[in-house]
């Protein structure tokens, strides 16, 4: 079992987030999110169905208010996509870059949801966008907001920037339109852990860390090359007990010289099954029957997501999706590969087989898909 916690170290004490991969700080934000869905129905008393739905920012991030559309009441209907996106803002005068971009596809149903990723690095065309005075072109997707983000003579929007990068990922999707989206900002979701006291998951094969001393401290700077020297916080296998440094440090790890010989893949496996680790903390009797950890979990993250319905609120998904759990979310892999390498390398693009499974997503037909395209899975054990 890992025991200790983060420890002082001299001169500036790194950020919590120093060399953690983006999409690794967005698994902590899909399991927040959706415990804060979850959080509420389980609870289910209105004052407190109050407090959290104040405590969640809003913005149109679709573009709906500007384009005069009318918010429907809440009615939400199957199959749903919802687009989540996490950014991890440097200060207020910068262009933010969408560091995660996931869509959630839930089932006609809506007891089954599927959650994949794409490349932030996937080369896209990016559609003109003249709210931000930009006229399309050929770039990486994660640009897709920061193109979009731009407001003449004042600080960069990051709700316009979702806007434009939602329009992008429609496009190479085929997804026609997003029924619910959510900006995540990284900041504090630490804390987010520890309110919940920590999280169970199984470690599939023993991890070194590379960026972490067993105490939680920032390993030092290798003097004479790169990477870091001294001790290193170490994983073992087996069903352990995380605490927030301990499971974001774990999953962010991607070297086979500390544990990892699948590298990348390993990496967005991990990433998945903390995704499932976290849901399934959030909704232990140790979180739900605890009303002041609730609060403090649920509060946390609602400081942290801009969100928007399309007319319905976090409590009406919250209802509609009470009956999706950790055990029916599906993770999904879309198979991609590099276009150039070294110096040379331009991003990623996905290969033909992604066009089938988002056939198939439209078609609300993934669970035969899978049936017949079983290496689409990502395994959680």
């Amino acid at each position: 079992m890992l025991v200790g916690k983060a420890g002082k170290g001299g001169g500036k004490k790194p950020s919590v987030w120093s060399g953690v991969p983006r999409w690794a700080r967005m698994c902590t934000v899909f399991g927040a999110a959706l415990m804060l869905l979850s959080g509420a129905v389980l609870v289910g008393y209105e004052a407190l169905v109050s407090r959290y739905e104040g405590a969640v920012g809003k913005g149109d991030l679709f573009g709906d208010q500007a384009a005069g559309a009318q918010e429907r009441k809440s009615n939400i209907k199957g199959p749903l996509n919802i687009l989540l996106v996490g950014i991890d803002p440097r200060d207020a005068e910068t262009p933010p870059l969408a560091d995660s971009v996931m869509v959630l596809h839930v089932s006609t149903e809506l007891d089954r949801a599927y959650l994949f990723s794409l490349p932030r690095d996937l080369r896209v065309e990016i559609p003109k966008f003249s709210k931000a005075d930009f006229h399309g072109g050929t770039d990486k997707l994660n640009a897709a907001m920061s193109y979009g983000s731009r407001v003449p003579g004042q600080n960069p929007d990051a709700a316009r920037g979702f806007e434009l990068l939602a329009k992008t990922v429609q496009q190479v999707t085929g997804i026609e339109r997003f029924d619910g989206g959510a900006i995540i900002n990284f900041t504090g979701f630490q804390k987010i852990v520890d309110a919940m006291g920590g999280v169970d998951m199984y470690i599939e094969r023993e991890v070194r860390s590379e960026h972490r001393e067993p105490s939680g401290v920032h390993r030092k700077g290798n003097p004479y090359g790169d990477g870091y020297i001294g001790p290193q916080a170490v994983y073992k296998k087996g069903n352990q007990h995380l605490n927030g440094w301990q499971a974001l440090d774990y999953v962010r790890q991607r070297y086979p010289k500390n544990g990892v010989p699948d590298a990348d893949y390993g990496r967005q496996r991990h990433q998945q099954q903390f995704i499932k680790a976290m849901v399934n903390q959030a909704f232990s009797a140790d979180v739900v029957t605890n009303p002041i950890k609730l609060d403090k979990v649920i509060r946390a993250a609602g400081q942290s997501l801009i969100f928007n319905g399309r007319g319905s609120s976090v409590i009406d998904f919250a209802i509609a999706l009470k009956s999706t759990r950790a055990d029916n979310v599906e993770l999904i892999k879309l198979p991609a590969e590099n276009i150039g390498t070294g110096s040379a390398y331009r991003g990623e693009r996905l290969l033909p087989e992604a066009e089938d499974f988002f056939t198939a997503l439209k078609k609300d037909q993934l669970d035969a898909f899978l049936l017949e395209h079983p290496d689409f899975r990502n395994k959680t054990k």
